[in-house]
């Protein structure tokens, strides 16, 4: 039996070819939006050009919107986990996040301060979803000399090729006539203008919901008492405690409601592989058994690596709690891609303990095989067999795989690093109820930018009663 996926996930994976980040014919093209231009530093207007400027990828037709579109709130514009590089031939190895309020991330830190004021200093901040740059402009760095990116060869590629642009001129009044004699200057600034244009145009920051109307008391930011709930089910600690990690409060640069904490978790969420039935866009990488994604402790980031091949770490399994913001516009969820719904998200931190045997291959069992449910992503379960929960981790690093309510049930430790707490016992009842989890996702919704206030409020559906 197939995996059974949701609509977006199919026609994802049906349009690979056509809405991949190369651009390509078929998906929404990808335009510099109209936000505040004529107020753009001169800067800002390079990073603009730049940021649409597919000649900065090796094989020429890969611009940074591709993957970060605008239209999708500068995320990707398809339902693939993970995304094709400029090289056709070659996918990622992690799901592309949107690039919306980024700007008030501070620098990664092993020991940084939680915005809650309460909460245990744990790692937070950084760029990625490692934390392995310490600014949006470092970041820029990153997919521009990944071969499974933008695969360029080396920076000088990258200069030559902004030096022959349309906006070289414009470079050069912003940074200087002599930019391009030194090339590591050059491509550091272009970094800077990048980050220019996500910092000052207003499209990267719209606080444009009906949750923005909500919390400043905007006409048309009342929630219904569908989205109400759901928003009690989102700060409930014995609940959804979504906001234990999704803070929704004040932030250090005096934003409000971003959604998050800038710390790290490590969730078990389920490896992205050919063992989940049906699966359109395994990650290739996964293809090796001996590889494994691992966040803070590598592959791509070295300075938390276990000191033993087999020793545990603490920091293994951690990714960065991402912002909540246009959550709903997604199609797909967590570090490497594995989910494509809501729905789904909020099942799997339900049931991941309860049931493990909807999220996890499993081996073994007698008897005749029993449907799991249509959300689950393995589509049956032998009664007795054994699941290989936390797959995405080698054994000795999944000490630290968070428990806290509602994957586990809050009591036995603090979760300075992950883990600490008690899980829930398989068959035992989940945290939240059907009822709850649609609430919430109809609180989510109201996160989307571009909310438009209907002239007659709806009486009857989903999210309103």
């Amino acid at each position: 039996m197939g995996k059974r996926l949701p609509l977006g996930t199919a026609i994802g994976a049906a349009l690979l070819a056509l809405t991949a980040c190369g651009g390509g014919s078929g998906g929404t093209p990808t335009v510099a939006p109209p936000g505040n231009a004529a107020k753009l530093s001169l800067a800002a207007q390079v990073g603009q050009k730049a940021f649409f400027d597919k000649n900065l990828s090796g094989g020429k037709n890969m611009a940074c919107s591709g993957c970060h579109d605008p239209q999708y709130a500068y995320g990707p514009p398809n339902s693939l986990s993970v995304q094709l590089g400029s090289d056709p031939a070659q996918s990622g190895a992690r799901a592309v996040p949107s690039l919306r309020y980024r700007e008030s991330t501070p620098a990664y830190d092993d020991h940084a301060a939680n915005p809650d004021g309460v909460t245990l200093a744990s790692a937070g901040g950084g760029f990625m979803w490692d934390g392995r740059a310490a600014s949006m402009a470092e970041q820029v760095a990153l997919p521009l000399l990944n071969p499974l990116e933008m695969n360029n060869a080396s920076k000088a590629d990258v200069v030559q090729a902004v030096q022959n642009g349309s906006y070289a001129d414009l470079f050069e009044q912003a940074f200087g006539a002599d930019v391009f004699a030194d090339t590591d200057t050059a491509f550091a600034d272009l970094g800077t203008a990048i980050q220019a244009f996500e910092t000052e145009d207003l499209s990267f920051h719209p606080y444009s919901s009906k949750y923005d109307l909500n919390i400043y008391n905007k006409i048309g930011g009342t929630l219904t008492a569908a989205e109400m709930r759901g928003l009690v089910v989102f700060h409930s600690s014995a609940v959804g405690n979504c906001s234990a990690c999704h803070y929704a409060g004040v932030n250090f640069a005096g934003n409000q409601g971003l959604m998050t904490d800038f710390t790290y978790q490590a969730l078990g969420a389920p490896r992205n592989d050919k063992s989940i039935p049906g699966n359109p866009d395994p990650i290739p990488a996964n293809d090796d058994p001996a590889y494994y994604d691992m966040g803070l402790c590598g592959p791509y980031r070295s300075d938390h690596t276990p000191a033993e091949l087999g020793t545990p770490d603490p920091y293994c399994g951690q990714f960065k709690v991402p912002v909540l913001r246009n959550v709903a516009t997604r199609g797909a969820f967590f570090h490497n891609g594995v989910f494509h719904s809501l729905v789904q998200v909020l099942h799997f931190y339900n049931t991941r303990d309860t049931h493990p045997e909807y999220w996890y291959p499993a081996s073994g069992g007698s008897g005749t095989a029993q449907d799991n449910p249509s959300w689950a992503l393995q589509p049956t379960y032998v009664p007795g067999a054994t699941v290989a929960r936390f797959n995405d981790l080698p054994a000795d690093e999944q000490g630290s795989v968070d428990e806290e309510v509602p994957l586990g049930t809050g009591e036995g430790g603090d979760n300075t690093l992950g883990g600490g707490t008690q899980a829930r016992a398989a068959g035992s009842a989940p945290a939240m109820t059907e009822q709850q989890m649609s609430d919430l996702i109809c609180f989510l919704n109201t996160l989307s930018d571009g909310y438009q206030v209907p002239e007659t409020a709806p009486t009857s559906g989903t999210c309103v009663n």
